[in-house]
Formats: C-alpha cells, structure tokens, sequence
C-alpha cells in the first residue's frame, strides 16, 4: 500500500520518481532522480475556517497585518482584473496593493469572508505558515514532497490526472479560462478561488493540487543543474526590500493557457517569503 487516507491528511510511502519537465518552464529543467521518505500531507490547502481556528487560538497577526517597511499602510496584493488588452510583461497591470488586504479580508478593507470558509486562505507570507504548521505539531513540505504528492503515482504525466489538461472537455482544477487577464469564462464556476474539495481527487486523494491558490514550500529557490534562467514572473511585487525566495508550487486560478501555464506538479516558481497576494496559500505536512 503506497498511501493512507487518515482524517484530513494522507500517508505517502514516498520512493524515487523523475521530478522535473522538459516540456514548459526552463526553470523545471532538467528532469532529474528524485526520493522522498515516508510522510504525512494535508488532504487539501489550508481554509479561512482552519486559519480562524489558529489566530483565536493563538492571537497571531499576519504579515499583511503589519506595517511594511515603504508600503503606505498595512494590506496585500489583490488580483484585479483590466477593462482589456494589456502587455502581459508587466504584472503590475493586474495587480495592485489594496490597504487592509489579508487573510480575513481579502479583497480589502471592507471586504470579509462570509461564504468563503472552506476555501483557502490566502495574503499568507512564508512566515505566516510556517507559524500556522508549527501550531499544528506539522510543517510545510519540501519542493520534492510537494510534487511527489501532486504526481498521485503518475510517472511524468504533465498534470495531475494525465498529458491533457482538459480531458473530454472537462475542466479538473481551478485555473483561467480565456484570455488572461482581461477575459474569463468561468468555465470552471469560479472567478477567484473556489471551495476545496470542489474537484476530484488525485489518485492518492489529495484535491487542489493544481491551481486555485499557490502554496508554499519549504526550500528555497535555486535552480536545477541545467542553469536554465527561469521564465517571466507571473506574481506580484508589493513590498520594498529584498527577501529570500522561496519556492511556490501549483499554480492558481490566475494560470492560463496564454499565460503563466503553471497548474501542473512540475512546475514552479521563485517568491520573496514576505510577500503576500490573493492566490497564494499553503498545505502542511507531517514527518513519518
């Protein structure tokens, strides 16, 4: 048995796979061996009702929270959708710093989080989570973890469920349909994130492995032996100052298929551990 599902997390065997892809992001290059031990991760991100439960628990204020060194008042990154065309180099078109943005607020000051419960939380830092974990006795998972979960015993499948990304025409994850960023569908239901659990499992029940929001892991950037310079950056820049980077994996509800083709378990990408926007969120996991 290579996996058990026990409350809200899972129980991976771990074992070798081929980690990495040839076929989109330099960054991701080269496909090369990789081996994880045993471990525990979580079924699903981390929803507003479980981050609730910690901050009353413990009192905890996020980095959004806070006033940032050259930010004009404390808040967050929010995805805000252009009238129409824009020049997809430039992320700023998109993006913009909304005072009292976070996790219990997340389109801004005035906005709240009624009837999003059970979707993930987000305007999350790296600090954040790993505050979050520690209070759960657990941890973030590591780049190699993450993936190894996001394949669901797939061996070099380009997505979670197979080598097309929607099957039969169905939509499997959150992610943009249409033109990004000034044209969406919805062809999935959902403009920003949507409810865990709104999609099937991987095969190892993990859901939302691909898309919705981002999610945090614990290594830090680098980039694989192949020194291949990662692609455009498709998240935002709020915060003055330079921190660490961090890597993000699954991309969100913002990856499209004209841009930023990020909701698969290959891919990755490079994120400062202080900045905080509306589609990045986190799992946690669990040491054998």
């Amino acid at each position: 048995m290579n996996h058990v599902i026990a409350g809200r997390m899972a129980w991976l065997e771990g074992g070798q796979f081929s980690m990495g892809s040839e076929r989109f992001y330099p960054e991701e290059r080269p496909v090369r061996a990789a081996s994880v031990a045993p471990y525990w991760i979580d079924e699903t991100p981390v929803t507003n009702a479980d981050f609730a439960r910690f901050v009353v628990h413990t009192g905890y204020r996020t980095l959004a929270e806070h006033m940032q060194e050259g930010m004009p008042s404390a808040g967050s990154a929010v995805f805000v959708r252009p009238a129409g065309e824009v020049d997809l180099a430039d992320p700023r078109q998109w993006w913009e710093f909304r005072a009292g943005a976070c996790w219990h607020a997340p389109l801004g000051a005035g906005s709240d989080l009624v009837g999003l419960e059970d979707h993930p939380v987000v305007h999350v830092a790296f600090a954040d989570a790993v505050a979050y974990a520690a209070w759960c006795g657990k941890r973030l998972p590591s780049e190699a973890e993450w993936e190894f979960a996001a394949r669901g015993g797939l061996h070099g499948a380009d997505f979670a469920w197979g080598n097309h990304l929607e099957p039969d025409g169905l939509v499997l994850a959150n992610y943009w349909q249409g033109d990004f960023p000034s044209e969406n569908t919805l062809k999935d239901g959902w403009e920003r994130t949507s409810p865990v659990r709104s999609f099937a499992a991987n095969g190892w029940g993990l859901h939302d492995m691909i898309g919705n929001v981002w999610e945090w892991t614990a290594d830090a950037w680098s980039l694989p032996s192949s020194g291949a310079a990662p692609a455009r950056t498709c998240c935002a820049e709020t915060r003055a100052g330079i921190d660490e980077q961090k890597v993000l994996k699954g991309g969100s509800h913002l990856c499209a298929a004209n841009y930023c083709q990020r909701y698969r378990p290959a891919a990755r990408h490079a994120q400062a551990a202080g900045e905080t926007t509306s589609h990045i969120g986190f799992r946690c996991a669990r040491s054998a």
